[in-house]
């Protein structure tokens, strides 16, 4: 196994630490016997990320993005269907798992992102369990997240730039996004105006972090206190190798009590439209142990 690769992260941006654990997540997939874990001590924080057979996971897990095509996934049978998105619906036959009961409308079908030879599935947001789905975005006739994923898929593909040694800084003009991301949103009544009405006004989203974080969340999620609150942590290792599996950082994103050094944040967010529609992060804070 090569050695690691690491990358900055912002711990205090809830979507650079989900989508650390999604690059972690989509390289156990894409390459297995993936370890990941965040470094802080020494300076400003770190991730870092090894696989099998990788000079480089992280490039390995970029590169298959840049290749990938989005689909949503339904059940046999389902009457749901994200074509009238352009987003193609693939249907399971009969036997084939499908992650939660067939819902009630296409916007929470799981989306698959593939390449003709891997596969990485997409279904958070359909979460029927007790775990919160962290579901933020809505949006007029219930947007797909398929489409949403396949929209910053586009814009990764589309020859934004991509440094490997900072790629949570691709940046992008987005329309939409999952708002997992708190660099790109904003309330409207907070701001003083909507950029919505000025046309000559492009908000720049980070697509690349919007679609790891999105796969970050596969696994984990933050701890949800109230609609408008949630708790999430990271953890690392004081001495090398500073790595652990995925199942410690997932269970350290929800909160979990680990003997390990840990750090909490809370996250707030508001209404940046009518109030039980979409959310959106704004504001963080990191909180004692």
């Amino acid at each position: 196994m090569r050695a690691p690769a690491e990358i900055p992260v912002d711990l205090f941006n809830p979507g650079q630490v989900f989508a650390c654990l999604g690059f972690l997540e989509a390289a156990e997939t894409l390459l297995g016997e993936a370890e990941g874990g965040f470094v802080w001590r020494d300076g400003p924080a770190r991730f870092l990320l090894r696989a099998k057979g990788a000079e480089n996971a992280f490039a390995e897990v970029v590169g298959f993005l840049s290749r990938a095509q989005a689909h949503a996934l339904a059940p046999e049978g389902s009457r749901n269907s994200t074509e009238k998105w352009d987003v193609e619906t693939l249907r399971l036959r009969r036997g084939e798992a499908f992650p939660f009961s067939d819902p009630n409308s296409p916007a929470t079908l799981p989306a698959l992102l593939g390449d003709g030879e891997r596969g990485i599935i997409i279904d958070y947001w359909g979460d029927a369990t007790r775990r919160d789905n962290v579901k933020f975005w809505a949006g007029a006739g219930g947007y797909p997240g398929a489409a949403l994923a396949r929209d910053a898929l586009g814009l990764v593909q589309s020859g934004m730039t991509i440094d490997l040694a900072d790629p949570f800084a691709a940046a992008a003009p987005q329309s939409s996004s999952f708002r997992l991301d708190w660099r790109r949103d904003y309330i409207p009544l907070d701001a003083g105006f909507s950029p919505n009405d000025h046309t000559d006004v492009k908000m720049v989203g980070y697509p690349l972090v919007e679609l790891l974080a999105a796969i970050g969340l596969t696994h984990a999620r933050p701890q949800r206190i109230d609609k408008l609150t949630y708790r999430y942590g990271v953890m690392t290792l004081d001495d090398p190798p500073h790595r652990v599996d995925a199942m410690l950082l997932r269970a350290a994103l929800g909160g979990a009590e680990l003997p390990f050094r840990r750090r909490s944040f809370l996250m707030r967010l508001g209404w940046p439209g009518q109030e039980n529609q979409a959310r959106c992060i704004t504001h963080v804070e990191e909180t004692p142990q």
